[in-house]
């Protein structure tokens, strides 16, 4: 019932627009941005935001947001993030996490690696139908996000993605118009199968690299690889002429 609560706090429309805010920042947000950004009065989003992260569905912390440290740099600004908990709810009672676990450990030491990526492929293939290989960036990450996978554009070689705050229904033209500037990949802030992969990461790292070979394309102009950074996806998505290898 925990969870079953937890979710219900979504179905406030104010407050389901701040979390979804907050969610798609990847970072650290203070009152004043999330007011800003949904368009509420700050005292609103101070209240609506608290309720998250009493709910489990947000953390918060404090830090100064004005970058500068010692006398005269302001008091410490609330802030909060996205926790890292998963919330599920399925009625009636089920248990699919444990079967995928089951599955992926006798995949794993059957040395089954080959045999599920190909699957993988497979599915991806199936899933993208009749439709051709992704076109571009921008139509990659329309793909990416209809799966549930939060991809963000980020510059290529930057470790801290700068901060990359793009989505598919506000910024993703802006991969086309960065033609000609620094070369960018699409990074994915969540990863569907977080839970199993923590526990078989080559095995189910190597079947989601295979599922977007397939579902984006293998021989078009985007290409899925393998870059696994903590707290994101595995795999990145990047064009094709970028690369040599």
């Amino acid at each position: 019932m925990e969870h079953i609560e937890a979710i219900a706090m979504l179905q406030d429309p104010v407050r389901r627009r701040l979390y979804e805010y907050v969610a798609a920042q990847g970072r650290e947000v203070g009152r004043n941005e999330a007011a800003e950004a949904t368009g509420v009065a700050r005292t609103l989003a101070a209240h609506h935001l608290d309720r998250l992260t009493e709910a489990g569905l947000l953390e918060s912390g404090s830090r100064r947001l004005t970058g500068r440290s010692g006398p005269g740099a302001g008091r410490p600004a609330k802030v909060y993030t996205r926790t890292k908990a998963e919330r599920s709810v399925s009625l009636p009672a089920r248990d699919y996490r444990t079967a995928a676990e089951l599955l992926a450990e006798a995949a794993e030491q059957a040395g089954l690696d080959a045999g599920l990526c190909a699957a993988a492929r497979r599915r991806g293939e199936s899933l993208r139908g009749s439709a051709a290989p992704c076109g571009d960036l921008e139509e990659a990450m329309k793909v990416l996000a209809a799966r549930g996978y939060e991809p963000h554009l980020a510059d290529i070689g930057d470790p801290e993605d700068a901060d990359a705050d793009t989505d598919p229904d506000t910024d993703a033209h802006s991969a086309a118009d960065s033609a000609g500037a620094a070369a960018r990949v699409v990074r994915m802030r969540n990863c569907p199968f977080h839970a199993v992969a923590e526990r078989f990461p080559p095995l189910v790292c190597g079947m989601n690299l295979a599922l977007l070979e397939g579902l984006l394309g293998a021989d078009g102009p985007v290409r899925a690889r393998m870059d696994a950074r903590p707290g994101q996806c595995c795999v990145v998505v990047e064009d094709s002429k970028n690369n040599d290898d």
